[in-house]
């Protein structure tokens, strides 16, 4: 009697059918990861997490979290969008050591053709400073990020921020308020995407 679970679990995996996961133009179009389903619509929605070094394999990038959700399913291929991406917990607790500030600043955006993005940048300086300079800091956050997010479509603007491009050039406005020891996208999140994508954002 044990065996009737086993054979319909066999059965089912029996049905289901492997999908590339392919990653948007922006990352290269590259393959980021397969994913199993008896049904292609099923697939839509669904998210698939990999890491920057899969990507470009920079192992220096390893510590770089993205996530890709599954938008468009053509043959065997399953296309997406970029959904986010986070920076490894014990990296962000490295940057941060005693006698040091953290300066913290979280930015919601609507970029040129219509995608809300969540932005949550950090930037820690050698020594501790005052407050008014951390308001500095933070101001020059904002100023750059709302400047690329007027400039750029998404897909560019999320390749700027998880390459580290909008990071550096934060980085090279900032020190010149106080010395810093580094500036990182350390999170974005996409919250809505426009109507033409059926999938929605959770």
């Amino acid at each position: 009697m044990s065996k009737a679970p086993t054979t319909k679990l066999k059965d089912k995996w029996r049905q289901k059918k492997w999908y590339i996961v392919v990653a948007p133009p922006s990352f290269g179009n590259i393959e980021v990861g397969r994913t199993a389903s008896d049904d292609p619509q099923k697939l839509i929605g669904r998210v698939l997490e990999t890491t920057l070094y899969n990507i470009t394999e920079d192992i220096s990038q390893l510590y770089i979290k993205l996530m890709f959700k599954i938008v468009k399913v053509e043959g065997d291929r399953a296309y997406t969008i970029f959904c986010g991406h986070e920076l490894a917990r014990d990296y962000l607790r490295s940057l941060v050591r005693r006698g040091t500030s953290r300066i913290d600043g979280i930015f919601n955006l609507t970029s040129k053709d219509g995608y809300k993005i969540r932005v949550s940048a950090i930037a820690v300086t050698t020594t501790r400073t005052k407050s008014s300079q951390m308001y500095m800091i933070r101001k020059i956050m904002e100023e750059v990020i709302m400047k690329k997010n007027e400039q750029l479509l998404y897909d560019d603007l999320a390749q700027q921020l998880v390459l580290g491009k909008i990071a550096s050039e934060i980085y090279n406005l900032a020190k010149k308020i106080y010395p810093l020891r580094k500036v990182e996208i350390r999170k974005s999140k996409l919250l809505e995407a426009p109507q033409l994508l059926t999938a929605p954002i959770t």
